[in-house]
């Protein structure tokens, strides 16, 4: 989800902060609440922090930004494979990778969501359907999902988007989780994380997910202007090379209507200083 504030029709841009699992308040029966305000629909949490949004006139598309880089990890997956296999959406927000994984890229598609109000909320305001022979939606904990020994080597897609309401630091993000979303991927799949927060906070994941990953398999991306991070990360799959990289960024954007070809320039490699300083990793720019 994100958390992207909205005061009123003149408002200034609001910031997107991320997914909020909220787990502490779910048992307070925290209800999911809408607004809508030129054209697009919003999705609160008892605040007035937006959990996700749609634009009603074309709910395939994904509306926000660090939403869009999510699907960044369709540059490391051939085009002609892009359907291929089972996306899987930690945290459902309003619903946008999951509408588009399961209707644009027809791909099996998964949601875990813990908080109930919000997946009704989707079906009812978001355009979610029901579940059927491609489509699941889960109301569960992300943390035991990614434990459960029944899910090891199943996902080809992971997206990853957990914070709580103070968007301070992701609700999961120790070591064990991330080598447990790691376990769900098969040979080939690929993960991806929004963090958001101060630069330190985003340091401190970043270097569970390269414990989890290893270094050269993880590849931030620049942050948004929010300062949303997103992070990618795969299970025995290279950057490809540029060439590739350009081709396949050409072909999202010219059939599957995401602005593909920006992320090349966002790509980053993850620089450790040595086996023993793991804590001082840093991204350095990548060459794509």
């Amino acid at each position: 989800m994100t958390h992207e504030r909205r005061r009123d029709a003149a408002a200034t841009k609001p910031r997107h902060f991320g997914r909020a699992a909220l787990a502490h308040k779910v048992a307070e029966g925290v209800p999911a609440t809408i607004s809508e305000i030129a054209g697009v629909r919003y999705l609160h949490l008892d605040t007035p922090w937006v959990q996700g949004a749609m634009r009603i006139n074309k709910p395939l598309a994904i509306e926000l930004d660090y939403v869009q880089r999510m699907m960044a990890w369709m540059l490391w997956r051939p085009s002609e494979s892009l359907g291929e296999g089972l996306a899987v959406q930690l945290g459902m927000g309003a619903g946008a990778i999951t509408r588009y994984c399961h209707r644009k890229l027809r791909m099996q598609t998964l949601a875990v969501e813990l908080n109930p109000s919000v997946i009704s909320a989707c079906r009812m305001w978001f355009r979610l359907p029901a579940d059927d022979a491609r489509l699941s939606v889960l109301q569960g904990d992300a943390a035991h999902w990614v434990a459960d020994a029944a899910n090891r080597a199943t996902v080809q897609a992971l997206c990853v988007d957990l914070y709580d309401h103070d968007a301070a630091a992701p609700v999961l993000d120790d070591d064990a989780f991330y080598a447990d979303c790691r376990a769900t991927l098969v040979e080939g799949g690929l993960m991806t994380v929004n963090l958001f927060g101060r630069e330190a906070s985003f340091a401190h994941s970043l270097r569970h997910i390269v414990a989890a990953f290893g270094a050269g398999s993880v590849w931030p991306l620049r942050p948004t202007r929010e300062g949303n991070s997103v992070v990618v990360a795969s299970r025995g799959v290279a950057l490809p090379e540029r060439a590739v990289l350009k081709d396949r960024a050409a072909r999202i954007e010219a059939s599957l209507d995401l602005p593909a070809r920006k992320w090349l320039r966002m790509i980053r490699s993850v620089d450790l200083p040595g086996p023993q300083q793991v804590g001082g990793t840093t991204a350095s720019e990548s060459t794509p």
